[in-house]
């Protein structure tokens, strides 16, 4: 009996993997250097062989605001093989409409919904093998999604309403789906800072016209009053848009909460100065609170890498 133990539970000298990629009898694993351990921390010229999409959230009700009409979403994926890989992300900021009925109930019932539908439209070319082809184009898939979003608010939050800006991310194309005053940015490693979506506001209207200068428009009265929004009016005016993802940069989604308090050169020196894209994020946030918070925060920070 113990001869069979033995020989059930003894273990045999294991093999291991060198470096070469061979089987050796007698490798170990050695502890990296503090020299060694410094040179990964303080890479600046990281390769990276698989493309892969990073990405940091960040979100606050505010300082003068008792409850969170914001809701974020932010799903992202890779799937790498021998056929290549694919990095894909679904983001989206809503923000409900301030002062209208189920605000936050209209914002979260349309990041879902448009989530979902996009996930269903992909499901087939993401999971199956082999690859089928999509069956519709990807501003056909943004365009219906928010459309099914607009009739949900109306439905489930009636007389209230929200932002939606989406995007949706794969390889290295970005679809927009855009509707309200919450924002895309393009930001560069160079601190450019690039505003990818229009706003649907009031007094951005007057400043097309030309009734308003871009400084009378920053001190504007009603600054927050829509022209567009999800669940309000019988007739969605979208925009859906296709750009690639910024070289380099960086794509960030975000409220008017963080946009309407912090000018565009504070936003990119506090994304490229910070280590991380989730401190950034949280950076973001904080610097929003502290001038003012008058808003809910919220922002999605991403980054395409390989």
């Amino acid at each position: 009996m113990d001869k069979f133990f033995k020989k059930l539970f003894g273990r045999k000298k294991d093999k291991a993997v060198s470096v070469s990629g061979r089987a050796t009898d007698n490798a170990a694993t050695i502890p990296l250097s503090d020299k060694q351990l410094d040179l990964i921390a303080n890479s600046q010229n990281s390769h990276y062989d698989t493309q892969q999409l990073i990405v940091g959230v960040g979100q606050s009700v505010g300082k003068q605001r008792d409850h969170n009409e914001d809701s974020l979403l932010a799903i992202t994926s890779t799937i790498s093989g021998s056929n290549g890989n694919v990095p894909f992300g679904i983001y989206i900021v809503a923000d409900g409409m301030g002062g209208h009925q189920y605000g936050e109930v209209a914002s979260n019932s349309a990041i879902r919904v448009m989530a979902g539908d996009i996930m269903r439209a992909f499901h087939s070319y993401l999971f199956n093998l082999p690859t089928q082809p999509l069956q519709e184009s990807l501003q056909e898939i943004m365009e219906a999604a928010i459309k099914n979003a607009h009739r949900t608010v109306k439905k489930d939050a009636p007389g209230g309403g929200t932002t939606a800006t989406a995007a949706l991310v794969l390889g290295q194309q970005v679809t927009i789906a855009h509707i309200g005053d919450s924002r895309a940015y393009a930001i560069y490693p160079d601190r450019r800072v690039e505003t990818v979506t229009r706003d649907h506001s009031l007094v951005k209207r007057l400043e097309e016209l030309g009734h308003l200068s871009k400084e009378d428009a920053a001190n504007f009265p009603h600054r927050n009053v829509l022209i567009r929004a999800l669940g309000q009016g019988e007739v969605l005016e979208a925009d859906i848009f296709t750009i690639p993802f910024p070289q380099s940069g960086y794509l960030m989604l975000c409220s008017d909460g963080l946009w309407g308090v912090i000018n565009d050169q504070d936003i990119s020196r506090t994304i490229v100065e910070a280590s991380t894209l989730h401190l950034a994020c949280q950076n973001l946030v904080e610097a929003a609170n502290l001038a003012g918070g008058p808003d809910n925060i919220t922002t999605i920070l991403i980054q395409l890498i390989g």
